[in-house]
């Protein structure tokens, strides 16, 4: 199963490189395949944090594969599934 492309022009967490800070712009679950039920993995996203405005940057990628990933969201470190981090749009900072 193939997962949806994010919108052209989107950038999304999962698509960072490791020490890239950006700042969360939204989080759109429609990109994710999950079993969850609608609007549960958008509410846990921001139950993490992950909310308009926070700072965030990839601080470890796991191995092999490059998954889990371990990322800063303001003062908070926290680990997610690069499938889910796709969820999270973002806008990177000089």
């Amino acid at each position: 199963m193939t997962l949806p492309s994010p919108s052209d022009g989107d950038l999304r967490l999962h698509q960072l490189r490791k020490g890239q800070p950006a700042t969360v712009t939204g989080v759109d679950e429609s990109v994710v395949v999950t079993t969850l039920p609608a609007g549960e993995l958008e509410r846990r996203m921001i139950e993490m944090g992950l909310v308009e405005g926070s700072r965030v940057v990839i601080l470890h990628e796991g191995f092999p594969g490059r998954d889990p990933i371990a990322i800063r969201v303001n003062e908070h470190t926290l680990a997610l599934r690069r499938a889910e981090a796709r969820a999270v749009r973002v806008a990177p900072l000089a």
